[in-house]
């Protein structure tokens, strides 16, 4: 038996302004959507354009409160080819939110708060 993750999910508050940030940070591109018939939610997937998984966005009309994400100890990570010029964007953009100098990584956070791992390629 053999499984292949295919995508992961987070919700977001404004799916617009997400996909604004995803593309802008990260260069993320609209795969495909999907919008309830009712209007009561849409999933957004996009994607890096080089790996087969995406990340989905889910919106859901109905919530009005953001949403609880603990202790942001859950993460998405990215590897870049070009760490310094990332990181330059990032600085640029306001978004970076920890740095672990030691380690030679550091995080963006997203509109909604969720923490994404920058990597340099090895």
């Amino acid at each position: 038996m053999k499984f292949t993750m295919v995508h992961t999910n987070i919700n977001v508050m404004d799916i617009q302004k997400s996909l604004t940030f995803y593309e802008k940070a990260l260069g993320m591109k609209v795969e495909r959507r999907k919008k309830a018939g009712d209007g009561s939610f849409e999933l957004v997937y996009i994607s890096d354009g080089i790996s087969s998984n995406t990340l989905e966005l889910t919106w859901l009309r109905d919530k009005e409160t953001p949403y609880e994400l603990g202790d942001n100890e859950s993460h998405i990570a990215f590897v870049t080819d070009d760490f310094d010029a990332a990181f330059k964007l990032h600085k640029e953009m306001g978004c970076i939110c920890f740095e672990n100098e030691s380690m030679g990584i550091y995080f963006i956070e997203d509109p909604d708060g969720y923490w994404l791992e920058i990597l340099p390629a090895k």
